[in-house]
């Protein structure tokens, strides 16, 4: 198989996604694709698949493709059975083919390439082994394996598996992925990573799992931008190598920003100089040489616009670089804590939602939280780590136990889904900005005395955002600014204590590790509850809870 993209291009309308995407792909190529969100990751997984026509460029593709999508979309009545029937019926319709004609084949006059053709084809699929990799695949993926159970009865995780099991065994020439460690636990991803790296055709995988970047990718595909604002490809493997390339790149283009701003202001300068000098030191005593006056007047005139057009000339028009996280200073105490008492503890805490479901249940357990303490809770989905984080932070009921926390201890919280939050209002009455929100939530804290005026985090200082972006409507955001948005919120007060709930959850890989090297060095005390195997890696020496 093989896919060349030349020069794509692809808008919604007003909207324009992407710009000038070359790459290539052939067999045993497994691309890593990356980015922000809303840069086009999932958009050009699409082009790529051919479910959209580009708006410019050329896209050449050979052999057959299958798309993984983050969410199946289910039919009324749709079964798993079915699911594997349709997604192997090309495998199941080749093994009859190659039955029949084996059964029909003339020994003295058939056409002896074509069987062998058609029996290569049928090896390289495996079709007579479809039916087994479909169930070994299911049990690996810990999806449903139940052939009568109706789809639209899952959860969007388990048909995203049953999906990815299905397309595993399908075999296809060119196997395309959207963020397929999403769904999965530790055990399943270790299964795919193998599927994937011994696949025999073309891999092309958005995912912002940078573990699975390092084991998997041989090139890693930056949809973010750069400084002639089309994409990178970084051609060697590795999630390190990706990163001290483009950390460089990133070094580089800032560099050269900073030159050219300060550039911009020696020209407005001599601009400046040059006509104020006309005004003062090129005008002799009034009434005296007028004619003088006037030719020394033009040739400074035109000495200073041969001067500006040099320095324009020189010039380049340099994009402004990416955002850089810019962590603020956060307080370990407050004048007068006693550094022995931890900011938040929790004792045997058992929680049990409305329907009855025990959702956290530690008996006989301790849990305290120092000033500037480290804390990394993990543990398989469902074994209560958000629970934990949230009775931590006081904002579940405990069924048992009891929950003690310093007087005036500030706590920032970032939960798995936004949380429902003052978002004031603009003065006209249109929907609320960021500033808009940002606004609201401090005059909320203050009136709670949970502010410190002193300490206001400015959240245009973060580099989480643009000043642009925090004067869009929050309901126009990407769900990876809203993300950014949260955090910013969680960092407004200056908190002695941050409780993060899957923080990497739609952020990019860049913002990921500016972020964990952030919180590895804060004064702040930081519980993190995280499935990303990397930041896991990452903050290894921390005090670990599992809850498994």
């Amino acid at each position: 198989m093989h896919l060349v993209a030349s020069d794509l291009a692809f808008a919604y309308p007003g909207r324009p996604v992407l710009f000038g995407v070359d790459l290539r792909v052939s067999d045993g190529v497994r691309l890593g694709v990356v980015g922000e969100n809303g840069t086009g990751k999932s958009t050009l997984l699409h082009l790529l698949a051919g479910d959209l026509a580009p708006a410019s460029g050329r896209l050449d593709r050979t052999g057959t493709v299958a798309l993984v999508e983050q969410e199946l979309v289910t039919t009324p009545g749709q079964t798993v059975g079915d699911l594997v029937r349709g997604t192997l019926a090309g495998l199941r319709a080749l093994a009859a083919e190659l039955d029949a004609a084996a059964a029909a084949f003339d020994h003295d006059a058939g056409d002896l390439a074509e069987l062998s053709a058609l029996i290569a084809r049928s090896e390289h699929l495996a079709v007579w082994d479809a039916d087994r990799r479909v169930d070994v695949a299911l049990s690996r993926l810990g999806a449903v394996r139940d052939p009568h159970r109706r789809l639209d009865t899952l959860s969007v995780g388990q048909r995203y598996r049953v999906r990815l099991a299905c397309r595993l065994a399908e075999r296809a020439d060119l196997l395309l992925l959207d963020e397929p460690t999403n769904h999965l636990d530790d055990d399943a991803v270790e299964f795919l990573t193998g599927e994937l790296v011994a696949w025999r055709g073309g891999v092309v995988l958005v995912t912002h799992d940078r573990e699975l970047l390092d084991d998997v990718a041989t090139a890693i595909y930056d949809l973010d931008p750069s400084m002639d604002g089309r994409p990178v490809l970084y051609g060697q493997p590795g999630y390190l190598a990706y990163r001290f390339a483009k950390n460089q790149a990133l070094h580089r283009w800032r560099q050269r920003y900073r030159a050219e701003q300060k550039r911009a202001v020696r020209l407005a300068e001599r601009l400046d100089a040059s006509y104020e000098g006309l005004s003062d030191e090129w005008r002799p005593p009034k009434g005296s040489q007028k004619h003088r006056r006037a030719t020394r007047a033009r040739i400074h005139v035109k000495a200073a616009d041969r001067l500006v057009e040099q320095l324009k000339a020189e010039a380049v028009d340099v994009p402004v670089p990416p955002l850089e996280l810019a962590f603020p200073d956060l307080p370990a105490m407050s004048p007068g804590w006693d550094p022995a008492d931890p900011l938040v503890e929790l004792r045997s805490p058992r929680v049990v939602a409305d329907d009855g479901t025990v959702r956290l249940d530690l008996p006989g357990t301790r849990l305290a939280v120092p000033p500037s303490g480290r804390l990394l809770v993990v543990g398989a989905n469902g074994t209560g780590k958000s629970t934990l984080l949230a009775a931590l932070a006081g904002r579940v009921a405990l069924d048992r136990g009891a929950r003690a926390v310093t007087a005036g201890a500030r706590l920032g919280v970032v939960t798995q889904e936004a949380e429902p939050r003052p978002s004031g209002r603009a003065a006209d009455g249109a929907a609320p900005t960021g500033f808009d929100a940002y606004a609201a939530e401090a005059l909320e804290l203050l009136a709670a005395g949970e502010l410190d005026p002193d300490h206001l985090v400015p959240v245009a200082a973060l580099g989480l955002l643009t000043e642009a972006d925090l004067e869009r409507p929050l309901a126009e955001l990407s769900a990876g600014q809203r993300r950014r948005f949260e955090l910013a919120r969680a960092l407004l007060h200056a908190p002695h204590l941050l409780l993060l709930d899957e923080p990497t959850n739609h952020l990019s890989v860049d913002l990921v590790d500016e972020l964990t090297r952030a919180l590895q060095v804060t004064p702040a005390a930081v519980v993190v509850a995280t499935h990303d195997r990397r930041m896991r890696a990452d903050l290894a020496d921390w005090d670990v809870l599992d809850l498994s």
